[in-house]
């Protein structure tokens, strides 16, 4: 069936960032990328108004120009842009590796690099190209190793992942195209594999999850202290979210409204612990940060061993220490 550009942007302009427009043109791994990055994180949403008509004419050849095309002996030039998101996207599955599959034995090891190489192939095998799974893998497990336990061990093991798929680069042999019943379901269990873990992991431990994001992001800005305006434009397109999430709440990009926003994603029930550790500070449920804070500091003046001569006096201020660091964890994003 014909392809129309009339379509293909239409398409692009209702569901653009979960690629319908590739899934019409028959660029399932192109689609399946928008669809787990939401269109190439926006950029590449954006980069195809002017791509279209080029992916359209691409999928209108006939079997026989494809086979001349993708039977060259020569490899594909290098793309600066693929290589960029290569990177990127091995990243992005790193990350997602890191909040959903870390309790995993033998994380660092085998699953977090397995999970940076599939994101590194994954781009590299977006349109006419493809490269060596095997090797872009075992580039990724030997990389590992060198930043066991690292926050930041995603970017060297994708690095290293993206130039060996670089330098294995290729062009595809042309394929019959398949049945939409079995395309559909490999999306979906391509889709499922990805989203189950991420999803398992922020419906049940939500509070972790924006702490390691949040930890993930401080890492990544410090590590542009020496260019403040750099730092300062990286912040601001990564706080995006959380700026669309304050507008959700009602608020304005300002300290109430991230408060306002944290507080309906994070607060829950407290747990058996954290009650008890609200009693020994004699306080209510509904404590606030400021009245958890007062109530700690009354108390340690009055049971510090340094003004208290009693002997239950050390052992008492450990435990109103103890319970106040339990609940200044659970408002940590508050501060």
């Amino acid at each position: 069936m014909v392809k129309r550009i009339t379509a293909a942007y239409a398409l692009w302009a209702l569901g653009g960032p979960f690629g319908l427009h590739h899934f019409y043109l028959g660029r399932d791994r192109h689609g399946l990328l928008w669809l787990l990055t939401l269109g190439g994180f926006g950029f590449g949403w954006i980069r195809d108004l002017i791509r279209i008509p080029a992916y359209v004419r691409e999928a209108n050849r006939d079997a026989k120009t494809q086979n001349r095309m993708y039977n060259d002996a020569l490899p594909p030039p290098v793309n600066p842009v693929r290589f960029i998101g290569q990177v990127c996207v091995g990243i992005y599955f790193g990350l997602v590796a890191l909040i959903g599959l870390r309790s995993l034995a033998f994380f660092h090891l085998i699953v977090l690099p397995l999970c940076v190489g599939a994101g590194v192939h994954l781009v590299s095998t977006v349109g006419r190209h493809t490269s060596d799974l095997p090797k872009t893998l075992k580039a990724s497990l030997l990389t590992a190793p060198i930043f066991y336990g690292s926050t930041l061990a995603p970017l060297p093991i994708s690095l290293a992942a993206s130039v060996t798929a670089t330098q294995h680069r290729r062009y595809k042999r042309a394929r019959t195209a398949q049945p939409l019943g079995l395309r559909l379901c490999m999306l979906s269990l391509a889709w499922l594999a990805f989203s189950t873990p991420l999803a398992y992991c922020v419906l049940h431990n939500t509070t972790a999850t924006l702490y390691y994001l949040s930890d993930c992001v401080t890492a990544l800005l410090d590590m542009f202290w020496f260019f403040p305006w750099l730092r300062s434009a990286l912040e601001y397109v990564l706080l995006m979210p959380y700026r669309f999430l304050c507008v959700v709440t009602g608020g304005d990009y300002y300290e109430e409204a991230w408060k306002k926003m944290l507080e309906i994603l994070l607060l829950k029930d407290y747990t058996e612990e954290e009650k008890k550790a609200l009693e020994v500070l004699s306080l209510g449920a509904q404590a606030s940060l400021e009245e958890i804070t007062r109530g700690y500091r009354e108390l340690a003046k009055t049971w510090h061993p340094d003004h208290n001569p009693s002997k239950d006096a050390e052992a008492t201020f450990i435990k109103i220490h103890k319970a106040y660091r339990l609940l200044l964890q659970r408002h940590r994003p508050f501060r």
